[in-house]
């Protein structure tokens, strides 16, 4: 059995920063305390001016497998993820065929289990007439992190605007229930509206077509429709100001039934960018105007938005080209998340502990991830160790991201990744992806 010994390093977990010893055996966390010692074979990490985080976990991932192999695999992304401090993700049904039965899942867990290098749990997609396989779900609720309702564009038989059918998910369905909120209807008007008065449409047009209205009346939608059911809901990268009316405060994550989560990119980015980062940064929902990230970050900060993610969704960069219609929608992210907010560490905007707050503990407790998202005795040892004082910037030489590419190429962050540690292995050592074992199904509990 392999162990490690993380020796006099700060741990940042459930809001407290100390130095301590954490012993690894295997694929769990033995001990944490001030002083460790061990007889016989261990391999000993200095920890001295690093900082140890939970892992982060990724609640909203495409990696593109099946069907769509050219952009990125579930071996390249989850790569990547390791390269960014991210130890777990959630990957989303529009994949080629879409993951609308259960049969369908369990191919990609298939993939997953045989290529991943972090953890893995992927979410079957709802469309207008599946319903019966989504219910399906409520007997083996433990073993998938939850169903998808694309309440807004997709593509392939992924848009759910059958009342019928989201009235017998809400109603009847025990899993949590993820949506994208955008009103189709909203969006075509805004688009049709542009297009009588402009011949060709720019990559700014984009946060006007899908406007602060499209997002909140879908989501108020949602919102009405778990109440009326009381059902577990968990709305996807919230973007504007209007929307977060809809979310509270007042009870803790885990007594909460309708959760919100907020993007890195939504976080980072302002429809000013458009100017200088055209079509690279056109994702749904829309990058938008600059008060809508200001409230987003009040939100997160007062634990209105719940969790932070990054809807990482790679692209060729042949997809990104413009006319507007040809533009994929979609950014590269996940190598590099956790740095973008370490960033905001150093500037003071949100503190370390928050960070892992958002990105690791309440992402377990959303989703009841077992044994996961926190630095405990007995639990799984996904780990990630960083150095807040050694600057990195963002080169081709070191995306790992199949699709070559990155909006933040250029950016140097003032912290850097050294080391991730997946279930006990380590999988991302000083710049190298690691070939170690791969990593494992996430189960979940719930009651």
């Amino acid at each position: 059995m392999q162990k490690y010994l993380f020796k006099d390093i700060t741990l940042v977990n459930e809001g407290v920063i100390k130095t301590m010893d954490v012993l690894i055996e295997g694929e769990r966390i033995e001990r944490i305390d001030p002083q460790i010692s061990v007889k016989g074979k261990c391999e000993e990490i200095i920890g001295v001016g690093k900082h140890l985080l939970p892992g982060v976990i990724d609640d909203q991932v495409h990696f593109r497998e099946p069907g769509l192999t050219h952009k990125a695999t579930i071996e390249t992304e989850s790569k990547a993820a390791v390269a960014g401090g991210v130890t777990s993700f959630m990957e989303m049904p529009n994949t080629i065929p879409n993951a609308l039965t259960i049969d369908l899942l369990e191919q990609k867990y298939q993939i997953a289990a045989n290529t991943s290098a972090a953890n893995y749990s992927f979410f079957m997609g709802v469309s207008n007439d599946n319903a019966e396989e989504v219910l399906k779900l409520n007997k083996i609720k433990n073993d998938y992190c939850g169903v998808k309702i694309f309440m807004g564009s997709s593509t392939g038989n992924m848009l759910v605007d059958n009342f019928n059918t989201l009235e017998k998910i809400f109603s009847e369905s025990e899993m949590l229930i993820a949506t994208h909120c955008e009103d189709e209807t909203i969006v075509r008007k805004n688009y049709n509206q542009l297009k009588s008065i402009k011949s060709k449409l720019s990559p700014a047009d984009h946060a006007f077509i899908r406007d602060e209205d499209a997002c909140y009346e879908s989501s108020l939608r949602a919102v009405k429709m778990a109440q009326k059911y009381n059902s577990r809901l968990h709305i996807l990268h919230i973007t504007t100001e209007k929307e977060l009316q809809l979310f509270g405060n007042m009870m803790p994550l885990k007594e909460k039934r309708i959760t919100a989560e907020v993007c890195v990119h939504h976080l980072h980015f302002t429809a000013d960018d458009y100017e200088k980062l055209g079509y690279q940064i056109k994702c749904n929902p829309a990058i938008k105007a600059a008060h809508n990230k200001s409230a987003l970050w009040k939100a997160l900060l007062d634990d209105r938005l719940d969790i932070i993610a990054t809807d990482h969704a790679p692209h060729t960069m042949e997809d990104k080209q413009g006319p507007y219609e040809h533009a994929h929608s979609g950014l590269p992210l996940v190598q590099h998340a956790l740095q973008m907010m370490l960033m905001y560490v150093k500037d003071g905007k949100i503190s370390i502990e928050k960070v892992v707050e958002k990105m690791s503990h309440a992402v377990a407790d959303c989703f009841g991830i077992q044994e996961r998202g926190y630095i405990r005795e007995g639990y799984f040892a996904d780990l990630v160790m960083v150095d807040l004082n050694k600057p990195y910037t963002v080169a081709e030489n070191n995306i790992m991201y199949k699709c070559g590419w990155s909006p933040l190429m250029g950016v140097a962050f003032p912290s850097s990744i050294i080391q991730t540690m997946v279930s006990g292995n380590i999988v991302f050592n000083d710049g190298k992806i690691v070939d170690a074992p791969k990593g494992k199904r996430m189960t979940f509990d719930r009651k």
